[in-house]
């Protein structure tokens, strides 16, 4: 990235229901944004389960198109639902397959912004742990901040667009922190 580009921001549901509340929330994320950063959601549906023996010099082409999509991205917005009380198995594998190489992966120093969403009260805050834990391992920089949760997220979503306000606005603070971290670790 460079002092006269936006961010570019990639954005990673951790469902992959076709009306997923997540990923509604990150494409709402992404018109909130406007010309503040680009935001681009990666879809995980042709993610295969990590299989050592496929990751090598010539992995699997969806693994090609999910590191390069990382490799690229100035930051990452993740949003995932809490599925009894952890993370979803989706997310978990795609972390990793992105965490390749150990200690080279593009996951490396990546600035990740956790989102999680629940229809509950708590809004997937275990879920929001064990995310964090598992990015903090593949060496990334998650922002810190308060957990950016979303409780009762099927309230605040109508025909799949987020329509609540006060989850709009905290969403767009959330990844101002994301940003600022971004600017903040920014090659001058």
């Amino acid at each position: 990235m460079n002092a006269s580009t936006s961010p570019r921001l990639l954005g990673i549901s951790g469902s992959l229901r076709r009306n997923s509340n997540n990923t509604a929330v990150l494409r709402a994320l992404g018109h909130l944004l406007g010309d503040s950063a680009q935001f681009i959601v990666h879809p995980l549906n042709d993610v295969p389960l990590y299989d050592g023996d496929l990751d090598g010099d010539v992995p699997p082409p969806s693994i090609r198109a999910l590191k390069q999509a990382i490799a690229e991205a100035d930051g990452i917005v993740v949003c995932s639902p809490e599925y009894n009380y952890g993370m979803p198995g989706v997310l978990k594998n795609a972390i990793d397959w992105a965490s390749r190489p150990g200690f080279k992966s593009p996951l490396k120093d990546k600035p990740v912004l956790i989102i999680t969403s629940s229809p509950g009260a708590i809004g997937g805050a275990r879920a929001h742990h064990q995310i964090r834990e598992a990015f903090s391992a593949t060496l990334s920089r998650v922002v810190a901040r308060p957990q950016a949760t979303i409780s009762a997220v099927t309230q605040k979503l109508t025909a799949g667009e987020l329509t609540d306000e006060a989850t709009r606005l905290f969403l767009v603070e959330a990844v101002g922190d994301l940003l600022a971290e971004i600017r903040r670790t920014r090659p001058a």
